[in-house]
């Protein structure tokens, strides 16, 4: 089984997987609404916009598990996304990423460690993970690294598909 593999539900509760973005770059990032990282909403639609014609999907995971900072339903979440940040990137289901109730993607993801060596459960809303175009997690950014670092987007220009 490959992460293209596990089940996913978008954020309309439509079914999808990883593999409906096979042979793109994915930065997938658990993102909450009401949370002082909230604005990096914004830099992840800019990352959207430059590199989506050069293979790079941002995919937002909405998460409640970090001081209830996700309380709204899809309808919510997405009214949200799209009025106050212009969101046009992918949106997941509402889903856990730590604990006995983790999403099977995140236990996969949480294997990765970061730039320090640490893996293990996500920190905080707004971790992100970069992906490779054949599907394996190549790097982790915590939840303080904005969409503009430039170790972050040194590592997106990298999994770029040729």
């Amino acid at each position: 089984m490959t992460l293209y593999d596990i089940p996913l539900h978008t954020l309309t509760g439509e079914p999808t997987s990883l593999g409906a973005y096979r042979d793109r770059a994915v930065l997938v990032v658990n993102v909450a609404s009401k949370c002082g990282l909230t604005p990096q909403y914004a830099g992840l639609e800019r990352l959207q916009k430059e590199y989506g014609d050069r293979g790079l999907t941002v995919l937002g995971v909405p998460c409640n598990q970090f001081a209830g900072q996700e309380p709204g339903s899809p309808e919510e979440i997405g009214t949200f996304c799209s009025a106050t940040y212009g969101v046009t990137f992918p949106m997941l289901e509402k889903t856990e990423v730590n604990g006995a109730g983790r999403h099977p993607l995140y236990a996969e993801l949480t294997r990765l460690a970061d730039s320090s060596g640490e893996a293990g459960d996500v920190q905080w809303n707004f971790e992100k993970f970069l992906l490779s175009p054949s599907g394996e997690p190549v790097a982790r950014f915590r939840p303080r690294t904005e969409p503009g670092d430039p170790e972050l987007l040194a590592a997106i220009e990298a999994q770029l598909p040729a």
